[in-house]
């Protein structure tokens, strides 16, 4: 008979106090807690011989920034197991594995790790390119070229373990993990393969119903999987198991993350504005007759956004512009600052061969290996990108950039059909590990975003406070930590249906739910049309001359309306308002206006993202968990302190063909959640919470709800927030209301030494 060969023993022999961790010793690894604070305590876990003595890894990572510990705490063990006991939580171990629970202080358990074999591990030998010439294949795709690897050659780098972290929720709703491409309102019954795509956003944080939240710190592609047979997270390559828990109601959880993690930067006041984009504007002159035909019309705008192609012919991702197009970007960017005109240009971690650009890169070594992408990983790559967009961009007065493609690598776009999602997850390991190392493969959308925010502040830090500008970044991908960085994720390249537009709701509050609080759609979808491709999936092929395309734009507008950043943008058909006409276009003018009344209470939410580590979209159930109808609600979602947003997701009027549809009714179904009563913001009508009620939805109108006792500030709409001078007024809906408003000078830095006010009304 073949011999039994016995696992290593689990069972916790030792347990030592060193300073602020507890340290936990057996033969299959060693275990150690570390509080950050009387809710937050760090958990990781290292297996026997991945490092000399048990020793954790000590190497800087961006994500987690929260570098004290908290010493009010202490431990007691028994023959079972070992406890070690905060103020606001108590850790329990079992001695017998090593699996690790948290619980409230009345006892009640919040999380818990499964009792058999909770954490696994297995060894492999990692790899990287080797220096020798590798063979790429080059595909033309609409996310720009891809650089496929063939038979690539490759060298060992050393050991990582592949990681399974079981753990069992109870009776719970789970959310966040970032951005998925399909929208869904919990986590649980879910297998998500969580790595950076075109339409992915990969975050290795969750919150629960049950008041606690999980942050991983790996930075490794990973799989979560909730099913019949367990719970668990599976990370492909790391050195260590490491995650906080973080206990609290999901609000809290969120501050939580933030104060692990950094304080989420605060935008510009006009980056809260309208931002009009479409793919794309080709010259000088196009932009600036955009900007003014606005104007002419009245409608509120803060922003025009360059697409790519700004380049001279050839030259992909040149930080500078064709000639012979932007004969005076200087020029440009100020006629629109004269309107009150923001400009946004699109920049690319990319840079083609024989590019001034890519050659001064590469002769100091700082490109990633067979591609065009620069290493953002290195301090000193991050350094000279910014000096390249210092020589041009910034020169000539550019208010934000978008950093397009922050994934950098995407090679489910070299396909015509969609591949599965494990053969996606597969390739992306693949490519992105062997070119930026498999264990950092999540998140050079991090240090990318790291190079610019730093290269900005650096640039400007000299400049008198009036000429400062805040850093807004709008990047398609992101990771821990990112938030400080003055970003805004959007979707990606999403195709023109009702299904992805019902999507688009509940991946943004996961996202949101994530920590990271700044999140917006192209408005219509970026993909009209049908094409060969399979990302290239609209279903409207007339585009702004179908009625079922343009009602579907209109309504798709007014949720964005309700978004942190408010933004239109896609290919087939041009995106400014004047193009849709009729009932439309006075429906598309109604919901711009509406984003600008509401402007003082948008940016005083802005400001308490900021000041009281909030969250500005959310799904029902962070605020009212008690209520487990909210639990399952992903079309509605709460907007700032006080708004539930109700978007109407189905046509009412037109079908995709553009025929007119008969006896629908112009109606929405809305549930109120339990806990207070709500007012309709428009009639002013009350209703009674725990209730489902049908709401008047025609064209002009999405249904929007105030929670009792708020008070909402609002102004006249103006074609541009500068522009906004009147005086606030303020709606009360229900008695004893309250609101605390936020305010600043709207842009600069002064706000993080205090110069800002909070006035109690």
């Amino acid at each position: 008979m073949l011999p039994v060969i016995k696992p290593k023993s689990r069972f916790i022999e030792r347990v030592t106090r060193m300073g602020n961790e507890l340290v936990l010793y057996a033969d299959y690894g060693t275990l150690r807690l570390t509080p950050k604070s009387a809710n937050v305590v760090r958990v990781s876990y290292v297996p026997d011989g991945a490092k000399q003595d048990g020793m954790f890894r000590m190497e800087e990572r961006p994500g987690v920034v929260c570098g004290e510990t908290y010493a009010d705490w202490s431990f007691r063990e028994s023959e079972d197991i070992i406890e070690m006991e905060l103020p606001g939580i108590t850790a329990v171990v079992t001695r017998q594995s090593g699996a690790v629970s948290f619980q409230r202080k009345d006892g009640r358990c919040l999380f818990t790790e499964r009792e058999q074999e909770p954490k696994e591990f297995e060894a492999f030998e990692t790899y990287r390119l080797a220096d020798a010439p590798q063979h790429t294949r080059r595909v033309e795709t609409a996310d720009g070229v891809k650089e496929i690897l063939e038979d690539p050659e490759k060298i060992p780098t050393g050991t990582a373990y592949h990681v399974r972290f079981h753990f069992t929720p109870g009776d719970e709703a789970l959310y966040g993990l970032g951005q998925q491409e399909k929208g869904f309102a919990s986590l649980r019954g879910k297998t998500l393969y969580v790595h950076q795509a075109n339409r992915k956003i990969a975050v290795p944080m969750f919150v629960s119903t049950a008041g606690y939240g999980v942050l991983t710190d790996t930075y490794c592609p990973f799989i979560f999987h909730d099913g019949s047979d367990g719970t668990y997270l599976y990370l492909e390559a790391d050195c260590e198991l490491t995650y906080y828990f973080i206990a609290g109601t999901m609000n809290e959880v969120i501050a939580g993350y933030r104060f692990l993690t950094g304080k989420a930067a605060l935008l510009p006041k006009w980056a809260y504005g309208y931002v009009q984009s479409q793919e794309r504007y080709e010259s000088q002159e196009e932009i600036l007759r955009a900007a003014e035909k606005s104007r002419e019309l009245g409608i509120g705008m803060d922003c025009i956004v360059q697409d790519w192609f700004t380049w001279p012919a050839n030259a992909w991702g040149q930080k500078s512009y064709d000639e012979s197009r932007y004969p005076d970007p200087t020029g440009m960017i100020s006629k629109l600052h004269e309107s009150h005109v923001h400009y946004m240009v699109s920049i690319w971690p990319s840079m083609a061969n024989g590019t001034p650009d890519h050659a001064e890169m590469s002769a100091r070594g700082l490109m990633l290996p067979a591609c065009t992408v620069y290493d953002a990983f290195r301090k000193e790559a991050r350094e000279l990108y910014f000096e390249q967009l210092s020589r041009t961009h910034l020169s000539y007065g550019t208010d934000a950039w978008w950093c397009d493609s922050s994934e950098p690598f995407t090679p489910e776009w070299s396909h015509l059909m969609r591949m599965e999602e494990s053969c996606i997850y597969r390739e992306y390991c693949d490519e992105a590990g062997l070119r930026m190392s498999l264990p950092y493969a999540n998140a050079f959308p991090l240090y990318h975003a790291m190079g610019v925010y730093e290269g900005q502040r650096n640039a400007m830090k000299n400049r008198p406070e009036p000429e400062q500008k805040r850093v807004c970044n709008l990047t398609r991908s992101a990771y821990t930590g990112q938030q400080r960085y003055g970003t805004i994720l959007w979707s990606g390249d999403t195709s023109a249906s009702w299904e992805t537009f019902r999507d688009q709701i509940p991946i943004g509050l996961h996202l949101s739910a994530s920590g990271l609080p700044y999140w917006t759609t192209d408005v219509g979808a970026f993909f009209v049309k049908r094409g060969l491709n399979w990302y290239w999936d609209g279903h409207y092929d007339d585009a702004t001359d179908n009625k079922g395309y343009c009602e579907l734009y209109t309504r798709w507008y007014q949720f964005a309306a309700f978004l942190p950043m408010f933004r239109a943008h896609g290919t087939d058909c041009r995106r400014e308002l004047w193009n849709f006409t009729g009932e439309f276009y006075d429906a598309l003018l109604a919901a711009n206006r509406l984003r600008y009344r509401l402007m003082p209470y948008i940016y005083s939410e802005a400001g308490k993202v900021w000041l009281a580590d909030r969250s500005f979209i959310r799904f029902l159930a962070f605020d009212y968990p008690e209520d487990r109808n909210t639990w399952e609600i992903a079309d509605q979602f709460l907007f700032g302190e006080s708004l539930m947003i109700c978007p109407v997701v189905k046509p009412m009027y037109y079908g995709e063909d553009g025929e007119a549809l008969e006896n629908e009714a112009k109606t929405r179904e809305v549930y109120l959640p339990k806990g207070c009563d709500w007012y309709d913001f428009e009639t002013g009508d009350k209703y009674e919470g725990g209730s489902i009620v049908t709401v008047e939805a025609p064209l002009n109108r999405i249904p929007v709800f105030v929670k009792d006792g708020s008070i909402i500030p609002m102004r006249e709409p103006a074609r541009s927030t500068e522009e906004q001078t009147d005086p606030v007024v303020y709606r009360r809906f229900g008695e004893g209301a309250r609101y605390e408003m936020y305010d600043d000078a709207g842009d600069g830095y002064a706000y993080e030494q205090g110069a800002y006010t909070l006035q109690r009304i």
